[in-house]
């Protein structure tokens, strides 16, 4: 139901309901209500629960503090909350090779715990494959990011380049190079690794 006249309510696209919130901050927290779950999720795919809160907490309160500069052209502020996201993910690459990389000497790592509790059938099993996290530890950081904004976020390659301010074409070429790796790494003829995920990334 919308509010009343001049305010934001729950039926109005984001970019109104980030105008309202220039004059009356509460407005915000319908942001916060749709898509909050989402970048947790994201951000636990990532880099597991304990830094997921964090993550969550640190996007939306740099979109909050960023809101006047949020492009009133784009009706949907997913992307530019996922780029923010991204990039704070970004700022703890090291936690996310590291455990990336642990997965694929070992098979176990805390991360790759919480990944299997929490993440949606598609990405447990795969994600616990040494084959595919060693090669998403591999990715440069623009690469990966690319990759699972595709991959685990569900962004349109347009939506990618807004999240990550890059043209479409290096969006292309980003992901080209990832899957290349991605399917080189998975021997390309094995049917029984991580078919869904492995695909997806591989030929989505």
């Amino acid at each position: 139901m919308n509010g009343p006249p001049g305010t934001a309510g729950d039926g109005d696209d984001d970019s109104t309901v980030i105008a309202d919130s220039l004059d009356r901050p509460e407005a915000f927290a319908e942001l916060y209500h749709r898509y909050a779950a989402d970048i947790h999720r994201y951000a636990t795919r990532r880099l597991g629960d304990a830094a997921a809160d964090d993550i969550t907490a640190d996007t939306f309160l740099a979109a909050f503090r960023g809101r006047a500069r949020y492009d009133q052209g784009r009706a949907n502020a997913r992307p530019w909350l996922y780029g923010i996201a991204a990039n704070l993910i970004g700022k703890q690459r090291r936690t996310e090779v590291r455990a990336l990389n642990a997965l694929a000497r070992t098979g176990h790592d805390p991360v790759a715990e919480s990944w299997v509790d929490h993440a949606d059938d598609r990405v447990t099993a795969q994600a616990a494959h040494g084959p595919l996290a060693g090669a998403l530890a591999s990715l440069p950081g623009g690469d990966r990011h690319v990759l699972l904004l595709v991959a685990w976020a569900d962004l349109t390659y347009q939506e990618v380049a807004e999240a990550l301010s890059i043209p479409v074409g290096t969006v292309r070429s980003r992901l080209n190079r990832a899957r290349k790796k991605v399917r080189a790494a998975l021997g390309d003829s094995d049917p029984t690794l991580v078919h869904d995920f492995a695909a997806e990334v591989t030929h989505g």
